[in-house]
């Protein structure tokens, strides 16, 4: 098998392995990333369909307080196994501002609290926030304050997040150790992932010590193993394992799904470019709102934006070239609505 058909063959089986149940498949991918969007359903949900068994679309958000999951950033917002999430804090951050201190003392007084509660306390003035829109100051004191570890997600409500405040974490390993350990959960959820992209998502872990030391120390230790092809070095797991022929089915994946995440690599094992244009003006737009990458057996063919009218899902698909000769194709693409109607709970 040529290399570059073997890497591709290690993502599509590495990720999407045969589904299990959903604090199982949480464990197994390590990070789960969150997007509001919903077109047709969240992100979160549209990654864990095809890694769950019986998954419908807001089943993460009404089981979390049963999973023993955060939410947090690693390399992106989502959710994570608490162990992971542990070794995100202490973030040794600089000090609090005198409104993250009043905020965090009243969550500490009354419990968990809906941001619009602390409104009564604080009034609704707003502040810039990091998209340069704005956002309410006691809002933007509840997201440092959550990115600082001293409160966490207890649930949510419509979607909205109700903030608790988070047990002590206890640093039961060393900074360098934390480190080997943030760099080796990146690249086995993003497996192979380039060394290119695997230095950059976890950037923000430099004030645990030097990236590159720490990946030069895991790659001697034979934690990871690299492989140049086409000028470019991946890194993955260590495993003998050998990849799993892909099934033959049709699968629409989500933007932020981890097979397709990394967007150089994406072009790189299928050779066009996929880009996310919900946030494209609409007439630069080249393949839809919320195009949704088509994967068919091993190859990414395509994409397909669906929508919800009424009780009736429409999809339409978009094609790389033209749709695949393969007699079994239509079915199979049949198959994939199907499931994607099961999952929104349409009739």
């Amino acid at each position: 098998m040529p290399n570059l058909e073997r890497l591709r063959a290690h993502a599509i089986s590495h990720s999407l392995f045969p589904p299990t149940r959903l604090k199982a498949a949480i464990g197994r991918l390590g990070f789960v990333q969150a997007d509001p969007i919903r077109a047709p359903a969240r992100a979160q949900d549209l990654i864990l369909r095809h890694r769950v068994k019986g998954y419908r679309a807001g089943d993460l958000e009404r089981r979390y307080a049963t999973l023993d999951i955060e939410e947090d950033v690693l390399y992106a917002y989502g959710f994570l196994p608490r162990p992971i999430w542990q070794l995100l804090h202490p973030r040794n951050l600089k000090g609090m501002r005198k409104l993250e201190k009043n905020v965090l003392d009243v969550v500490r007084g009354f419990g968990a609290m809906h941001p619009r509660e602390l409104e009564a306390h604080f009034g609704n003035a707003r502040v810039v926030n990091a998209w340069g829109g704005y956002s309410k100051a006691t809002t933007h004191a509840l997201d440092h304050l959550h990115y600082r570890g001293l409160l966490r997600i207890a649930r949510r409500e419509k979607g909205i997040r109700i903030y608790e405040v988070a047990p002590p974490v206890r640093e039961h390993v060393s900074p360098a150790e934390r480190l080997r350990k943030l760099v080796m959960v990146v690249a086995n959820i993003l497996a192979p992932v380039s060394e290119a992209s695997l230095l950059a998502n976890t950037a923000r872990f430099r004030a645990l010590g030097d990236i590159r030391s720490a990946l030069r120390d895991l790659v001697k230790a034979g934690a990871l193993e690299k492989e140049a092809i086409d000028g470019l070095t991946y890194l993955l797991p260590h495993t003998r394992a050998i990849p799993k022929p892909a099934l033959r089915m049709a699968r629409f994946l989500a933007p932020f799904d981890p097979l397709v995440w990394d967007r150089r690599r994406f072009e790189h094992f299928w050779g066009w470019p996929y880009r996310f244009e919900a946030y494209t003006p609409i007439a630069r737009r080249i393949r839809g709102y919320y195009a949704m990458p088509l994967l068919w057996c091993d190859s990414v063919i395509g994409w397909a934006n669906a929508r919800v009218e009424g009780q009736r899902l429409v999809v339409d698909i978009g094609y790389v070239k033209k749709p695949p000769e393969d007699r079994d194709f239509r079915p199979e693409l049949d198959a994939e609505i199907a499931r994607l109607e099961t999952f929104l709970s349409l009739q």
